[in-house]
């Protein structure tokens, strides 16, 4: 069976214009191709279609505006979640237009639908009473409460996620002034976080107790 349009540029989106030209994480790759699953789940599920013979022209922008009522409706997908779906659909869009440029208009009918609004929640925050309570938590007389003490302190202090801590090797820490962390974050962005002399100390002592200053850790 020859290859249809579809399959072609979906593959090549995936694999080498993300991977290669975008160099985008292997997570982001992955949530990037689980929209596309949902999205020819809807076209063999919902509307008939077998995908072995879907083409470019097939997904148009109704197609698209009905799969988004369909995770709106059938899935109850928030309004951020199908805002992500449509965001990976823009992207894949936005690439084919270059790729195919007769398709250029249904791709622009494509990118011209809209994310969806919604009302932002105000941000929370920890009052210094609550945030001591937090760190009073972990148990310093055991290993796993003071891991937990560095853990909750770097977070606290860096504002890093908590992939970005776990993500964290010794090498990314600098102990000497200006004392400091080097986080890989999204979009494999590398930034440098100044520390609190606290968050030193506590860093300290644990590197020193784990042994993690040895070239070979």
């Amino acid at each position: 069976m020859k290859p249809t349009t579809l399959s072609v540029h979906v593959s090549r989106f995936l694999s080498d214009y993300l991977g290669g030209q975008r160099d985008l994480s292997p997570n982001t790759i992955k949530a990037y191709r689980d929209v596309i699953v949902l999205l020819l789940r809807f076209c063999r599920d919902e509307k008939g279609l077998v995908i072995e013979r879907l083409e470019l022209h097939h997904v148009d922008a109704e197609l698209i505006r009905d799969f988004l009522n369909y995770l709106q409706n059938e899935r109850s997908c928030s309004v951020r979640t199908i805002n992500q779906r449509l965001a990976v659909l823009h992207a894949f869009f936005r690439y084919l237009q270059v790729e195919e440029p007769e398709k250029l208009l249904q791709c622009q009918r494509i990118l011209a639908i809209p994310l969806r609004r919604f009302v932002r929640k105000e941000v929370g925050y920890l009052s210094k009473a609550c945030l001591a309570a937090l760190l009073e938590q972990p148990d310093l007389t055991r290993p796993a409460g003071r891991r937990d003490a560095v853990l909750l302190s770097l977070l606290y202090d860096a504002g890093a996620r908590v992939q970005e801590i776990i993500n964290l090797t010794a090498g990314d820490v600098r102990l000497e002034s200006p004392a400091q962390i080097r986080i890989l974050g999204k979009g494999r962005k590398v930034r440098m976080v100044p520390l609190m002399d606290n968050t030193v100390n506590l860093l300290r002592r644990y590197i020193n107790e784990n042994t993690l200053a040895l070239p070979e850790r």
